[in-house]
C-alpha cells in the first residue's frame, strides 16, 4: 500500500517536473529575450502560449504537497522544516511570477509593464533553482528525521548546487522545445529559428551540467550514484535517448515528435532518481513503510488520487489540447 501511494507522489513530481518546469523555463526566455523592440515577438509567443495553461500547471505542486503531507507526514515535516528556507524563496518566487505574469498581462504603462515583466522572469529563474538545491538535498540524504530548524548545510552544497543549475537548464530547455512547436502551429518562421537554436544550446548545456553531475554526485552523493548506475540505469540510459533524439528532430525540424521525447527524457531522468533511491524516502534513510500513514489513510488517498485521475485529467487534456489548437488564444475573443 505505501509504495502504491508512493508511486502515484512520485507520478506527481514527474508531471511536475515536465509542465511546471516548462512553464518556469518560458519566464528564462522572457528574461534573456533582450530589449523592448527586439523581445516583443519572442515574448508575446511566450505570453500567448502560457496564458491558457500556467495556473494548470502547477496544480501539480499542491498534489505533490498534499500526498506527501498525509502519506508520509513524518518526511514532510523533516523536508519542510530542514529545507525552510528554499522552500519558503521558492514559494514566495511562485506567488511573484504569478503576480507577475497577471498583471503584465493588464498593465498598459510601460513602466509597469517592464517591472511587472522582470517580477515575473526573475522569479521563474530562481523558483526552480531553489527547488533543484532541495531536490540536491533530499537526493544526497542531507534532510534528517525530524526538525533540523533550517539547516543551511542542507542546500549549499556540491549537490544542491548542481540540482539547482540542472533545474534551471532543463527547464530552458523543456520550455525552448515547446515553444518551437508553439511557433511551427503560428506560422512564425523566425520564431521556429529563433527557438530552435535556443533549444538546441540550452540541451547541450543540460547535457554537460549532467556529465559533470556524475563527478559531482560520485564524490558527494555516492548512495545516489550508485543507484543511478545500477537501479536506476535503465531510466537514465531512456532518458539520454530521448534526449538525443529530441535534439535531432529539432535539427530536422520536427517539432512534435522534439516535444514528446524532451518531455520523456525529463520524466525518465526524474525517474531514475526515485528508483535511485528506492526504498528511501529522503535519499539515504527514512523507508516508504516507515515513513507511511495508516493503511486506512493510505487507501483514502488512492481513492481520492483515482476519482481525481478520472475527473481532472480528461479536463486538463481538453485544456492543453484547446490550447495547442489556439482555441484559447485572448485574440480570438
Amino acid at each position: 500500500m505505501s509504495d502504491a501511494v508512493a508511486v502515484v507522489l512520485w507520478i506527481g513530481v514527474i508531471f511536475y517536473a515536465v509542465l511546471g518546469g516548462a512553464d518556469f523555463g518560458a519566464g528564462f526566455w522572457d528574461l534573456v529575450a533582450g530589449g523592448e523592440a527586439r523581445g516583443r515577438r519572442p515574448r508575446a509567443l511566450i505570453d500567448s502560449a502560457l496564458a491558457p495553461v500556467w495556473e494548470a500547471n502547477h496544480v501539480w505542486l499542491i498534489f505533490i504537497m498534499v500526498v506527501l503531507w498525509t502519506g508520509f507526514p513524518s518526511a514532510f515535516s523533516s523536508l519542510t522544516s530542514t529545507l525552510f528556507i528554499p522552500l519558503t524563496i521558492a514559494m514566495f518566487g511562485i506567488v511573484l511570477r504569478g503576480a507577475g505574469f497577471a498583471f503584465l498581462r493588464v498593465s498598459t504603462r510601460l513602466g509597469e509593464r517592464r517591472t511587472f515583466g522582470a517580477i515575473f522572469a526573475v522569479s521563474s529563474l530562481a523558483t526552480p533553482f531553489f527547488l533543484g538545491t532541495v531536490a540536491g538535498g533530499i537526493a544526497s540524504g542531507r534532510v534528517p528525521l525530524g526538525n533540523a530548524r533550517g539547516s543551511v548545510d542542507a542546500w549549499v552544497n556540491p549537490t544542491s548546487m548542481l540540482g539547482g543549475v540542472l533545474a534551471v537548464a532543463t527547464c530552458a530547455y523543456l520550455a525552448a522545445v515547446f515553444l518551437v512547436a508553439e511557433a511551427q502551429h503560428r506560422e512564425a518562421v523566425d520564431l521556429v529559428q529563433y527557438f530552435r537554436a535556443r533549444a538546441i544550446g540550452a540541451g547541450a548545456a543540460a547535457g554537460l551540467v549532467a556529465l559533470v553531475g556524475i563527478a559531482v554526485l560520485k564524490d558527494d552523493a555516492g548512495h545516489l550514484f550508485d543507484g543511478l548506475t545500477s537501479d536506476g540505469l535503465p531510466l537514465v540510459i531512456i532518458s539520454a535517448v530521448c534526449g538525443v533524439g529530441a535534439l535531432v528532430a529539432l535539427v530536422r525540424s520536427a517539432a512534435t515528435p522534439a516535444r514528446v521525447l524532451a518531455a520523456g527524457a525529463v520524466a525518465a531522468v526524474v525517474g531514475g532518481w526515485g528508483a535511485a533511491q528506492y526504498p528511501n524516502l529522503l535519499g539515504t534513510h527514512l523507508k516508504i513503510g516507515v515513513a507511511a500513514s495508516p493503511d486506512s489513510t493510505l487507501t483514502a488517498i488512492l481513492v481520492v488520487a483515482a476519482v481525481a485521475v478520472a475527473l481532472c485529467l480528461p479536463a486538463l487534456i481538453l485544456l492543453y489540447m484547446l490550447a495547442q489548437r489556439g482555441r484559447l488564444d485572448v485574440a480570438e475573443h
